[in-house]
């Protein structure tokens, strides 16, 4: 307590540079948490966009690999380069039998459809589309897309006949409305007419513009593959046990299974990136600050020579020096992150009721997303006292190495 109480006397004989440098770490603190909590924000938003709008885990009906040539098992010095996969116009082989074996084991809901590549034509205007042929009992168990009607309903596939629902936008450049008749070709050169009986606004432009939704017998006449399902898409309860769901269908059914995780691989390594770019920022921050208790420090500790002959003198110990003077560097970091505390919960609230209209990465933003987490405070305020630890100990190394005899002699 006695070494607190001088290392508290000493720093606020010196207010105005102690008061530059608390400000200075509670600054960096702030606006620390401040960043922090706006790019974690929005990392959360995306990656909850991810796993609501798409399947956790989708199975298609094409291989990972192409299956073992028969030169290969003929000649041993075969080397096969290129070679893709043939597509099967059955889909997947027996998919009630595949329907069935998720369902008795997996931790969540399954839906399986036909997803085929065609175009929509209108009045002369045509788009091309994926068209999605699906039960909507059992798609509505899986699929966000239910309440993102903004006219019409979804319910309307289960009435039967020629109807599809189509994304808002994907009807705006047909020049479309609800009730309208559109005419849908495949790639196989199969048609029919539909009737437009609602109308979709997820957000994401890759919907809103290319996908539309049928009933399933429906794709499979316009495709010409009576009975075929080429597509299962699952959610989980777990998000995040998607890659050992989709490893352990691949393995059993043999059709390439992929979680969402390695179907937006790249980007969440970009995201690794940038956070890792936001706490080196965070860092650099605080290491400014540091320079500024650092040179108090030192100053005091300049100044301070003779008290500290003295003290010496007086029997304490070149370790009470050395712990006096990190105390003053670590009083003003931790005084500095208390404030920085302060202004970072203002900051993050201010950023959080800001809002606005913003068409962002192909969805509507209407508010800024931010993320109230202690941990961006308590890494902020560790870098902050760190950076004051260090800067408090090298003046303070200094000062406790200084003899008392050569300090009194006037050698410093």
């Amino acid at each position: 307590m006695l070494l607190l109480d001088i290392a508290i006397t000493h720093i606020a004989g010196r207010t105005r540079q102690t008061l530059v440098a608390v400000l200075g770490v509670a600054v960096g603190v702030g606006f620390s948490v401040g960043m922090a909590a706006l790019m974690q924000g929005s990392q959360d938003d995306f990656i909850e966009q991810l796993v609501n709008t798409m399947p956790h885990v989708q199975i298609k009906d094409e291989q990972r690999t192409a299956t073992r040539q028969p030169a290969e098992d003929v000649f041993t010095a075969a080397a096969i380069y290129g070679l893709r996969p043939t597509e099967d116009p059955r889909g997947i082989i027996n998919p009630n039998a595949a329907v069935a074996w998720l369902t008795a084991w997996m931790p969540g809901t399954l839906s399986a459809g036909l997803r085929i590549q065609g175009v929509i034509r209108y009045s002369g205007n045509e788009v091309g589309a994926s068209i999605i042929g699906i039960e909507p009992e059992m798609e509505r168990k899986v699929s966000s897309i239910v309440e993102d009607f903004v006219e019409g309903d979804f319910d309307t596939l289960s009435e039967g006949g020629n109807n599809i629902v189509m994304g808002r936008r994907m009807a705006e450049r047909l020049g479309a409305r609800l009730g309208d008749t559109v005419r849908a070709v495949s790639s196989s050169g199969g048609t029919r007419d539909f009737r437009i009986m609602g109308l979709f606004h997820t957000g994401s432009n890759a919907r809103d513009e290319g996908e539309a939704y049928v009933l399933l017998k429906n794709a499979q006449i316009l495709s010409q593959r009576p009975n075929a399902v080429n597509d299962i898409r699952i959610r989980l309860a777990d998000p995040y046990a998607a890659p050992s769901v989709a490893r352990q269908a691949e393995a059993r059914l043999g059709y390439r299974a992929v979680a969402w995780q390695e179907a937006n691989e790249g980007i969440l390594e970009a995201l690794v990136v940038r956070n890792t770019i936001m706490y080196t920022v965070v860092a650099a921050i605080m290491l400014v600050a540091g320079f500024g208790i650092f040179n108090i420090v030192s100053t005091i500790t300049h100044e301070k020579s003779r008290d500290i002959a003295i003290m010496k003198s007086l029997g304490f110990t070149q370790g009470d020096m050395q712990w006096l003077f990190m105390m003053e560097g670590l009083a003003i970091g931790l005084t500095g992150s208390l404030l920085g505390w302060m202004l970072g919960f203002t900051l993050t609230y201010v950023l959080s009721g800001i809002e606005f209209e913003l068409n962002a990465a192909g969805r509507d933003m209407t508010q800024l997303p931010v993320a109230w987490s202690f941990a961006h405070y308590a890494i902020a305020a560790g870098f902050a006292v760190l950076s004051s630890a260090v800067a408090g100990y090298l003046p303070a190394r200094k000062a406790a190495r200084l003899h008392p005899v050569d300090i009194i002699r006037g050698a410093t």
